[in-house]
């Protein structure tokens, strides 16, 4: 559901434009699979992540156009991309925890848009009517890491594709 609370089961008339570019914190799972896409989509990709690049499976890939925050502390590039992002996207399964649901908290405490994804649950047509309401430039996506939710990557990875291929 989005922060305001409003239903995204009714389809909409409102067409989707992608936005310009895609950011997130790096991290293995949700972060790499966001960035994956933009990539894959030749949609400009960015985002703040910890200084030395540090994630759980030692530095994060020189491909992902990040710029590191003085801190090697995962909070600050978590708001930083709440901040310089129009809206987020969180994806995640059964359960909001650790850096998700700070993710979730950063956004409503500095009353930025956002939807929580239910990888399980929710479809892909009702995510990109979201996105078609919102219109973000900057798109923030983020959920838990790979260590968290083996697999979260694939599933992630291939439902963001599916959510941009209801642009028209």
């Amino acid at each position: 559901m989005s922060k305001s609370g409003s239903s995204h089961s009714q389809r909409i008339s409102r067409q989707l434009t992608l936005p310009t570019k895609i950011i997130s914190g790096g991290q293995t799972g949700v972060d790499r699979a966001g960035l994956d896409v933009a990539i894959a989509l030749g949609i400009g990709h960015g985002g703040w992540c910890p200084a030395g690049r540090l994630s759980e499976d030692g530095s994060i890939p020189s491909r992902y156009e990040l710029q590191e925050m003085a801190s090697s502390e995962y909070p600050p590039r978590t708001e930083q991309n709440v901040i310089d992002s129009d809206a987020t996207l969180i994806l995640y399964e059964k359960k909001l925890r650790s850096g998700t649901l700070l993710t979730r908290r950063i956004c409503d405490r500095l009353g930025k848009a956002y939807l929580l994804v239910r990888l399980e649950v929710d479809e892909p047509a009702s995510i990109a009517d979201w996105l078609a309401i919102h219109q973000p430039a900057t798109l923030n996506i983020a959920g838990p890491r790979e260590s968290s939710a083996r697999g979260i990557y694939d599933r992630s990875f291939a439902f963001l594709i599916n959510v941009f291929n209801e642009h028209p």
